[in-house]
C-alpha cells in the first residue's frame, strides 16, 4: 500500500507539471504496464485529466514494488 506520505509527494510534484511535462511522462511511462495513449488523444484531455493518470499509474506502480 502507498503511504500518505508518497501520495502527497507524488501529488505536489506532479501538480507543478505543465501540459508538456505531463504528456512526455505519460508517453515515456516505464512500469508493469504501458500507457498507450496517442499524442493525440493526449493532446485533447485537460491538464488535470493528465495529472490524473500520471498520478494513478505512479501509484499503481508504487503500490506494486
Amino acid at each position: 500500500m502507498v503511504s500518505r506520505k508518497d501520495f502527497e509527494q507524488a501529488a505536489n510534484v506532479i501538480s507543478q507539471l505543465d501540459r508538456d511535462e505531463l504528456t512526455s511522462r505519460i508517453k515515456g511511462f516505464h512500469g508493469r504496464f504501458k500507457l498507450d495513449f496517442t499524442v493525440a488523444y493526449l493532446a485533447n484531455l485537460s491538464v488535470d485529466r493528465l495529472r490524473h493518470i500520471l498520478l494513478a499509474a505512479e501509484m499503481t506502480q508504487k503500490n506494486h514494488n
